[in-house]
């Protein structure tokens, strides 16, 4: 029997131990803290499980008075669960249980159970594992379903049959999902199927327990693993179906268009590998989410994908309500990259202007360097030529973007003459002539006429003022 006693040498483990000793009843580490001992995964913050074959709420306030008097605890009667945190470490404690569910909801009904019944209701094999804390037992590792070997073969299989495990809780599915990417897992073969079978489940799952597994799965070393487990087995055109219909090719007239859902995948794998901000990363993901619903084929020109970066700005904020994703700066910054990731691309295939330059820096403010690393990620040619030319225009762009913004600067511009100074210099109340001004101002910026100085600008404005018959109110 593989014993781990080296893994758990933190003092609260022993406590555990110790008292659960003196009130007779058992006591174990199970879940993820055991399955990443075995995986040699190292985390700076982890938290611990706990199960007891008795009380969970009783165990932990007794370990918590014991460890430091006042050491505070916070109980969830509801579930039969309590928690602290000591030396950083979050140790949540429950006792063992059975559950059934019934069909229509994730609520099971619970039961005392024993560690076996504990383990049968875990997700997978590799989060059944569970070491004794039990003077006598302590470090022992029970294994019932063999996760140990699934780790070593980095397969992912459910205790129960998989039918049952995803019927009960269809959360599973997307765990099963992003579980196997984030570790690089295979799901078993009959595991899959059944996803497969059941994928229509996720209906009963809150779109914030949903929400949360995507962005974990977005959050991967390689988030297209999961994306093409979620297409397989049918969750994709559930969940998102805008990503979904982005898949497949279409050809007329012998004029063929590339798969936009394997770019877009792997536009996100290239972003990835570059940034750890989820918003980009979900900007890569929807950066041509409008290009089913804007497609067009034209005899001259072939397939047309216009104004698919307006028309998939407009369509972010709906899906992030319905994905019950955040609608506030970060919603606001994913649209920004998804409307403005064609203005560098066009840029790098003309002339770099400064005045086009000093236009993309004005909209996107500072928010660029992430809009250059999308744009860079968003070449994906087969021709190495193509993609060598494309990178090297891209330079030029990022070059020029910084000798502007250190001439010029114009990231997050604010008008060097404000809408009150050009009232007060010429006697106005509120009226059109003021924003023609702002506008003709900001326009002779970003066309270099004058520099982004108030100096410069306020002899504009008199300039322009006079042009609209304005006089300067004497003072």
């Amino acid at each position: 029997m593989q014993n781990l006693k080296e893994y758990i040498s933190h003092p609260v483990f022993a406590e555990i131990g110790k008292i659960s000793d003196l009130t007779g009843v058992k006591s174990y580490v199970v879940g993820g803290f055991v399955r990443d001992i075995l995986l040699g995964r190292k985390k700076e913050e982890f938290d611990v499980d706990v199960v007891t074959v008795g009380s969970g709420i009783e165990l932990a306030t007794k370990v918590a008075a014991s460890l430091r008097p006042g050491l505070k605890i916070s109980v969830f009667h509801n579930f039969g669960t309590a928690m602290f945190r000591f030396d950083e470490i979050e140790f949540e404690f429950v006792g063992a249980r059975k559950e059934s569910y019934r069909s229509e909801s994730r609520k099971p009904i619970v039961e005392d159970g024993t560690l076996e019944d504990d383990q049968k209701r875990r997700d997978f094999t590799i989060n059944a594992l569970a070491i004794c804390l039990n003077t006598d037992r302590f470090g022992e590792l029970l294994d019932p379903f063999d996760g140990v070997k699934d780790l070593e073969d980095k397969i992912l299989r459910t205790p129960l049959a998989p039918e049952i495990t995803f019927s009960d809780d269809p959360l599973r599915m997307m765990r099963a999902i992003r579980f196997a990417t984030q570790l690089d897992f295979i799901i078993e073969e009959n595991t899959l199927a059944a996803i497969e079978s059941q994928c229509k489940r996720i209906g009963i799952v809150s779109k914030e327990r949903i929400s949360d597994e995507i962005n974990k799965i977005m959050l991967s070393p390689k988030p297209s693993v999961g994306f093409k487990l979620l297409e397989r087995t049918g969750l994709l055109a559930l969940i998102l179906p805008e990503v979904q219909k982005l898949k497949g090719r279409e050809t007329r007239n012998g004029i063929g268009h590339k798969d936009n859902f394997y770019h877009t995948l792997e536009v996100l794998d290239r972003i990835s590998k570059n940034t750890e901000n989820l918003w980009l990363r979900w900007s890569a993901l929807l950066h041509d989410i409008a290009k089913p619903v804007t497609k067009r084929f034209d005899e001259r020109l072939g397939w047309t994908f216009h104004a698919h970066n307006f028309v998939g700005e407009k369509m972010v904020p709906k899906m992030f309500d319905r994905l019950k994703l955040p609608l506030n700066e970060k919603c606001k910054y994913v649209q920004k990259m998804v409307s403005l990731h064609m203005r560098p691309i066009v840029l790098s295939e003309e002339e770099v202007t400064d005045s086009a330059v000093r236009r993309l820096l004005f909209d996107a403010g500072d928010d660029i360097d992430d809009l250059m690393t999308l744009c860079e990620a968003d070449i994906t040619s087969k021709n190495p030529d193509k993609v060598t030319r494309y990178l090297a225009n891209f330079q030029v762009v990022r070059d020029k973007l910084k000798d502007i913004e250190e001439r010029d600067a114009l990231r997050n511009f604010q008008p060097p003459v404000t809408g009150e100074l050009i009232m007060e210099t010429f006697g106005l109340n509120p009226c059109r002539e003021i924003g023609i001004i702002k506008s003709a101002i900001k326009e002779a910026i970003l066309e270099g006429e004058i520099h982004n100085n108030y100096d410069e600008a306020y002899q504009f404005m008199l300039t322009k003022g006079q042009e609209l018959g304005l006089k300067v109110r004497e003072s």
